[in-house]
């Protein structure tokens, strides 16, 4: 029987008069790539930020594993094990690569969880195990954002939340980034994540919401969706 990560019922999510999330239903199995796809504006970065206390939820509730987390503050949501990858990167440039690595590691107390965060994170992505001395302000877009995903991997997240984790990179390394998401999934730690590329996206995941404007009218198993007509017309490029 699957065990359920993280559930999300009517969540609410408001800015001042305008509601951008009006009251989905999101269920996350362990070990599992949930995607969620649509537009910008739809909604999807708040649901991201709301489930790691960045956003305060107006309405509705999330669970991690059982547990309420609906707006606890976000250092708490981190240690229970929820990290995020947010979009933009927001890495620290005038810290080294290593040096960002050690900030993601912020809730955790054991060197030896630390160290085999480094060797994941080196493992996963060489590039970074070559540069770990240089700033991060000098490297590339496409090492910026595996910096930026290994930085939340070093928390040893039991559910890692990823933000258009492919934008502005070039396509083969695109393809390298959803390679090493597979890679992190069969490691078994559960995934979700917001994409615009929702072909390539749902290529990896098991299961897809689709948003629109604050709403959820369609999800389903992903290899379903990859064939669903309107959703190839509207979002993968018909």
């Amino acid at each position: 029987m699957r065990k359920t990560a993280l559930s999300i019922k009517n969540l609410k999510v408001r800015y001042g008069a305008i509601e951008a999330v009006k009251g989905i239903d999101i269920e996350v199995y362990e070990g599992s790539v949930v995607a969620l796809l649509g537009a910008n504006g739809a909604g999807k970065t708040s649901t991201l930020r709301t489930i790691s206390g960045l956003t305060p939820a107006a309405e509705g509730k999330i669970e991690f594993y059982g547990k309420d987390i609906t707006n606890m503050d976000t250092e708490k949501i981190a240690r229970l094990g929820i990290a995020q990858s947010p979009e933009g990167r927001q890495i620290f440039g005038d810290l080294t690569v290593e040096e960002n690595l050690k900030v993601g590691a912020f809730t955790v107390r054991d060197k030896k969880v630390i160290q085999a965060g480094f060797e994941r994170c080196y493992r996963y992505f060489p590039r970074l195990a070559e540069r770990k001395r240089q700033l991060a302000y000098t490297l590339s877009g496409g090492e910026l954002q595996m910096l930026a995903i290994a930085r939340a991997l070093m928390s040893n997240p039991k559910i890692l939340l990823l933000d258009e984790p492919s934008l502005g990179l070039a396509p083969l390394v695109v393809r390298d980034i959803f390679e090493i998401i597979r890679e992190i999934k069969e490691e078994g730690t559960t995934v979700v994540i917001v994409e615009q590329n929702a072909l390539q996206t749902l290529k990896i995941a098991d299961f897809g919401y689709v948003l629109e404007v604050g709403e959820c009218n369609i999800s389903g198993e992903a290899s379903t969706l990859i064939r669903d007509p309107k959703l190839v017309e509207a979002y993968l490029g018909g």
